[in-house]
């Protein structure tokens, strides 16, 4: 079960969910909010819920099944070849949490990413300077207690 609010037309959506898969459900539904090309922070702490969302999503793109995306943590990035109204998506589901420096975030080729068909998922990376510069928009997953989340999706207009 999941509420969802619009906080600002086309800027800023939040959702409420009670378990795993209303979380997994919030990432169906932002699949379709998100135009490529897209780089979103996907914030939260660890156990919120951030490669849960990347589930759902990456179903709703026709790019895998929930069971198939796991965390990129230690391999740092997963890719996934989808679908979106008749178009090819690439999704890109990063994790920078054990990246100490820029210069190791370098060694990624981010900017390669960033394709006109991308849209690419990036865990922990408001820590970067340079990626929040080219971030279009932020995902924040906050825990309520329990199972409960709050997901807050703000894009840049």
């Amino acid at each position: 079960m999941t509420e969802a609010t619009l906080v600002a037309p086309g800027r800023i959506h939040e959702f409420t969910t009670k378990d795993g898969a209303g979380t997994v459900e919030v990432g169906r539904k932002l699949a379709r909010l998100l135009q490529p090309p897209q780089l979103l922070l996907l914030e939260g702490d660890l156990g919120t819920g951030k490669t849960t969302l990347v589930k759902g999503i990456a179903e709703a793109l026709h790019a895998a099944q929930a069971d198939e995306v796991t965390s990129p943590t230690f391999t740092l990035l997963h890719e996934y070849g989808g679908s979106r109204e008749g178009q090819p998506v690439k999704l890109y589901h990063m994790d920078v949490y054990r990246l100490e420096s820029e210069r190791q975030l370098e060694t990624l080729g981010l900017d390669e990413l960033l394709t006109p068909d991308a849209l690419v998922l990036v865990e922990w990376g408001g820590k970067f300077k340079s990626i929040r510069k080219k971030a279009t928009g932020e995902i924040l997953i906050a825990s309520e207690g329990g199972d409960l989340r709050k997901i807050t999706v703000t894009l840049k207009g």
